[in-house]
């Protein structure tokens, strides 16, 4: 099951146990944290007669068109009323409907996420024909309401709209920058790109402090480990997204920051405790929420310091009504993570997940397994007296308050005209690449092993993982790297070992270095036993100058005692590898700092390279 938090590529990228960190190592780490912010103002208050309009336009509504507009649903197709064939048959399959157009009219659904596997992202001009078809379905019912279309066009790892889209490096990578300016300047042009193409709301940014090197699900998603860099990325990246009229999201509160189980597939459980949750987790979610941020996603993850009950944080009352409303006094948008996802149906079925989350506090329900049993739940919930409907009212307004803050009721279809003028242009392409070259982190550059010349190392052997592509990739990083450093005056040569290359590949790319002057490995979550160490090992052996180029977790540095020139990218989109490329062959100096602490490999309660750690030349 795909869901709204994760890329197709949901890896671990760990076939090993990686021993956690303890808390007073964490806390050392992430020394020089502030006190948390100050409770902040809530969401961007509607004025009192846009409530007023709002509110009437409520009560004429059914409870049947109430209970859709409370729901985010896929749908496969490239069009609202004309997709594939294939697509047609598994929306009949998974949804009881052949198109788009027959989900509105049937469940009069408030939201619709875009996936790139459900064929929903081809190109601009056919995503905004998409997204008119929608809103052109949706208004042509009697109420007349419009829909917000989402992804999750986080950057980096997690990217739904390809090129020609502007792509940015991900989370990780601007923490490694650190510049407000460019978290700023990527939401900015992000949300006008998406806007344009008529998507109205991003599932982004990724608000959680990543202090597990274990992490599964989050790692490079997240900022870094700093609450306090965290919260001033975050909250500089919503106000980018939110001045291009797109709805951002902070995710996924209370935080899933510190996890080593993936909520797609488990419950992971958070030991903080409450004053800790205070320091770290929350740091950035009140940054957000002072931001302005139009809407929060719930984590799938059980918070005994929050909620005792061992109800996952998306159904907890004490966590979304009590800390979230409460003591945060966020009134904006709450919606949850994919109810199709493991970590929320583990303790209750299907049918009443998502009647507990909107006793809970939820206002957005997001793609459960089943919307037919989902919504037809919160139908019978009502009818027979579990939730009010003045209750799902709540929700509704906070819903319609954000789709006309939005301007949706009065602008819904995408801009025609400014799709060329907008989406991937020269100028859009050119900050990103600006703001790549300020991302790439050099670790460890022993004897000066960097930077090569075309001069004394003109062939260039680049080998090493292949991980899954997200949209902003041509091609395994390998590829891209020997394209990007041939246009930079090497002769390079690609060859794609993966991710666990066997004694064959590794002899091969062993005889392969016998030709090059210098070898690139792009290594992809080295842990302990995996082969790639063995890879890097026997390159060594040669003689040859190697330079490691970590392509995920920054922490693979740590599983490479014996390389002389490490770097870190902290993702493999194209940006992120052309970058790295020119800060390899010197074309531009490493300014990257690490936003994470990297423990040794023998002793993880020991720091290996702190946060800040990031060498030049």
């Amino acid at each position: 099951m795909h869901d709204a938090s994760t890329g197709s590529d949901t890896s671990t990228g760990s076939t090993g146990k990686t021993a956690r960190p303890s808390r007073r190592a964490v806390l050392a780490a992430t020394a020089g944290l502030t006190a948390a912010l100050a409770v902040p103002t809530t969401a961007r208050a509607a004025a009192p007669g846009d409530d007023r309009r709002l509110r009437a336009l409520i009560s004429r509504m059914t409870l049947e068109e109430k209970v859709g507009q409370l729901f985010v649903m896929r749908v496969y197709g490239h069009s609202a009323t004309a997709p594939d064939q294939a697509d047609i048959d598994a929306n009949r399959s998974e949804i009881g409907v052949g198109t788009a157009a027959e989900l509105i009219a049937k469940y009069r659904v408030g939201g619709i996420i875009y996936f790139t596997w459900a064929h929903n992202t081809r190109d601009p001009h056919q995503i905004a024909d998409l997204s008119d078809g929608i809103q052109k379905a949706s208004l042509d019912q009697p109420r007349g309401l419009p829909v917000l279309i989402a992804t999750d066009q986080e950057h980096g790892a997690v990217c739904r709209v390809g090129k020609p889209a502007t792509l940015f490096p991900g989370a990780m990578a601007i923490g490694a920058a650190g510049s407000r300016a460019d978290a700023h300047t990527l939401g900015r042009i992000s949300g006008a790109e998406l806007r344009a193409i008529g998507i109205n709301q991003d599932y982004s940014p990724d608000a959680d402090v990543n202090v597990n090197p274990a992490n599964p699900v989050i790692g490079v998603r997240s900022f870094g480990a700093d609450p306090d860099a965290v919260a001033a990325l975050a909250a500089a990246e919503v106000k980018g997204y939110q001045a291009s009229r797109v709805a951002a999201t902070a995710k996924h509160f209370p935080g899933h920051g510190d996890t080593a189980t993936d909520s797609h597939t488990g419950f992971p459980v958070i030991t903080h405790s409450r004053d800790l949750w205070e320091k770290l987790d929350a740091v950035p979610f009140r940054a957000a929420i002072a931001a302005g941020i139009d809407s929060i996603m719930t984590a799938h993850i059980q918070f005994p310091a929050l909620d005792d009950s061992g109800d996952p944080a998306t159904l907890s009352h004490p966590i979304l009504t009590g800390i979230l409303r409460g003591e945060l006094g966020y009134d904006g948008v709450v919606i949850t993570d994919s109810l199709g996802m493991e970590g929320v149906r583990t303790k209750y079925g299907d049918d009443r997940v998502p009647v507990l989350a909107l006793k809970a506090g939820v206002d957005q329900l997001l793609n459960p397994p089943s919307l037919d049993v989902a919504w037809n739940a919160v139908l019978k919930a009502v009818q027979d007296g579990e939730l009010t409907e003045a209750r799902l009212d709540e929700s509704i307004l906070r819903i319609l308050r954000l789709k006309a803050r939005l301007g949706l009721f009065d602008d819904r279809r995408a801009g025609r005209t400014s799709i060329e003028h907008t989406v991937g242009t020269e100028a859009h392409l050119a900050a990103a690449d600006r703001i790549a070259e300020r991302t790439t982190t050099l670790l460890v550059n022993e004897d000066d092993t960097l930077p090569f010349s075309p001069r004394t190392e003109p062939r260039l052997l680049v080998v090493g993982a292949d991980p899954a592509s997200p949209s902003g990739t041509t091609g395994p990083p390998t590829g891209v790297l020997a394209a990007a450093l041939t246009e930079l005056g090497f002769t390079a040569t690609a060859l794609s070992t993966g991710t666990a290359p066997s004694a064959a590949t590794v002899a091969q790319a062993v005889e392969a270095a016998q030709d090059a002057d210098a070898v690139v490995v792009a290594t992809y979550n080295v842990t302990a036993g995996n082969a790639q160490r063995t890879l890097v090992e026997q390159l060594l052996a040669t003689g040859k100058p190697l330079a490691a180029l970590a392509v995920r977790n920054p922490y693979d540095v740590a599983q490479l005692p014996s390389v002389k020139a490490c770097l870190a990218s902290y993702g493999w989109t194209d940006v992120e590898v052309r970058a790295a490329a020119r800060v390899i062959a010197g074309s531009v100096p490493p300014r990257g700092k690490l936003p994470v602490p990297v423990q040794r490999a023998d002793d993880p309660t020991q720091v290996l390279y702190p946060i800040g750690h990031g060498l030049t030349y």
